[in-house]
């Protein structure tokens, strides 16, 4: 049994992660920004703020031992002063005090995108891996593909009788979905399998790729109602970010919502698959896989009721 502080405790993968260490018999320590809205079983609480040094030092770590760091903390909204603020700098201070504290292993979740960084945040993640990596401490990168929550966005079109929305044909990307429940298993096991220790890890759910075109086709198989498509210009939000950063020159504020659509057309055209370094392109057979859930019975957990639709916040692009 291993003493974790563990941060981002209350995301979704951050639950998931929380659950699976405790299971797994570690003694748990989430450092919260504020009270989670939902209890976190067999896990004890400290408000302190990651993104303040001090409050981490004093409310979070407090002077105490842990014998690993596991981070599921991520910015909100990707926008380079978020994504600097949290990506980078909050994880800097956070590797510092678990250097002081004397933790001999840093479990880190990172993306999958960060192998073509265009954007700030994947910049900042990777800014933070390269630190990690060089600080001669133990660590897990894990870079997980798409989760289900960001596949799930277009369900209630479907069901309300609505055209399910692709980006040009829809088979422009492709990922292997993974669950929280498994990638919550998989951070937690890299504490304990040394065949993922100093190491880069890209991983994904079960089963082959899956298309945009495919999450349609499932959702209308389940649904029972008829396909209908109504096709998007990959181009789309790349000029709708065009536009807003030529507007933000007189409306600062707008700054924020071209990078979003940056951040949008990124995914669009974009596949969460790991780039295979010999060709350039996305390969499905390169992208490891682990757990059982697929995303096909996560649509049908939502359609039954049996769970409830996914909060997918900031990055809702639909």
């Amino acid at each position: 049994m291993s003493r974790v502080a563990l941060l981002g405790a209350t995301g979704t993968i951050g639950r998931a992660t929380a659950q699976a260490l405790v299971d797994a018999g570690h003694d748990v320590v989430a450092m919260v920004r504020r009270e989670p809205g939902a209890p976190l079983p067999g896990v004890t609480l400290r408000c302190a703020d990651p993104a303040d040094p001090v409050s981490l030092m004093h409310d979070g770590f407090a002077g105490e031992h842990f014998d690993a760091v596991v981070s599921c903390m991520a910015s909100r909204t990707g926008v380079p002063r978020d994504a600097w603020a949290i990506d980078h700098k909050a994880h800097s201070h956070a590797l510092a005090l678990a250097e002081r504290c004397g933790a001999r292993h840093f479990v880190l979740l990172s993306a999958i995108c960060v192998q073509k960084p265009l954007r700030a945040f994947q910049q900042a993640k990777l800014a933070f891996e390269a630190q990690l990596i060089a600080s001669g401490m133990r660590y897990s990168i894990v870079r997980p593909t798409a989760f289900f929550k960001s596949l799930s966005g277009q369900i209630e079109r479907v069901r309300s009788g609505k055209p399910f929305l692709l980006f040009g044909d829809g088979t422009l990307t492709a990922c292997k979905p993974i669950s929280n429940r498994d990638l919550g298993a998989y951070i937690a096991g890299c504490l304990i399998e040394p065949d993922r220790w100093n190491k880069v890890l890209p991983i994904g759910g079960p089963g082959p790729a899956i298309t945009p075109r495919e999450q349609g086709e499932a959702l209308f198989a389940l649904t029972g109602l008829p396909p209908k498509y109504r096709s998007v210009p990959p181009g789309f939000l790349g000029g709708i970010a065009g536009a807003l950063g030529l507007a933000a020159r007189l409306i600062p504020p707008l700054a924020t919502k071209a990078e979003l659509a940056r951040i949008g057309h990124y995914y669009a055209t974009e596949s969460m698959l790991v780039l295979d370094p010999a060709t350039g392109t996305y390969s499905a057979a390169l992208t490891p896989e682990t757990g059982s859930d697929t995303l096909f019975d996560h649509y049908r957990a939502i359609l039954s009721g049996e769970a409830a639709p996914d909060d997918r916040g900031e990055h809702a692009v639909f």
